[in-house]
C-alpha cells in the first residue's frame, strides 16, 4: 500500500491510508472516490462502506473454504455486495494479479538492464 500512496502522492492526489483497526473505517472507506483494498481479510469491505459511483480495486487474495470443503479465491471486497453500488469493481481472481505479474517481470528485466549497462 505505501509504494502506491506515494506514487499516487507524487501524482498530486489526495490520499488517506487506513487498515483493519482503523478507527471508523466505514466512514473512511466511504470518502473515497477510488478505494484499494489490500488487507488480506476475505471480504472485509462491504457495500455499506463503498461511495456510490467509486472506483474499487481489489488486491486481496484470500483462500476460503466452501461448504463442500474445496477451497476458492476471494479477494478483500465482498464483490456481489459492492458492485451493486461501485462505479467499477476489480474481481478476484483475474482482476489486477495479471497486471502486478506482468510489472514484476518488468521490473526483474529494467533492473537486469541497468546491472549490465554498468
Amino acid at each position: 500500500g505505501k509504494p502506491l500512496a506515494m506514487m499516487l502522492l507524487e501524482a498530486n492526489a489526495t490520499v488517506t491510508i487506513a487498515h483493519s483497526r482503523t478507527e471508523d473505517l466505514t466512514s473512511v472507506c466511504r470518502d473515497a472516490d477510488i478505494l484499494v483494498a489490500a488487507v488480506g481479510k476475505p471480504k472485509l469491505i462491504t457495500a455499506d462502506m463503498v461511495k456510490l459511483g467509486a472506483v474499487v480495486v481489489d488486491v486481496g487474495i484470500n483462500r476460503i473454504e466452501t461448504a463442500e470443503g474445496k477451497f476458492r479465491l476471494v479477494g478483500d471486497v465482498d464483490f456481489e455486495a459492492v458492485a451493486k453500488v461501485a462505479g467499477y469493481l476489480t474481481p478476484v481472481p483475474g482482476g489486477v494479479g495479471p497486471m502486478t505479474v506482468a510489472m514484476l517481470l518488468q521490473n526483474t528485466f529494467d533492473n537486469y538492464q541497468r546491472l549490465i549497462s554498468k
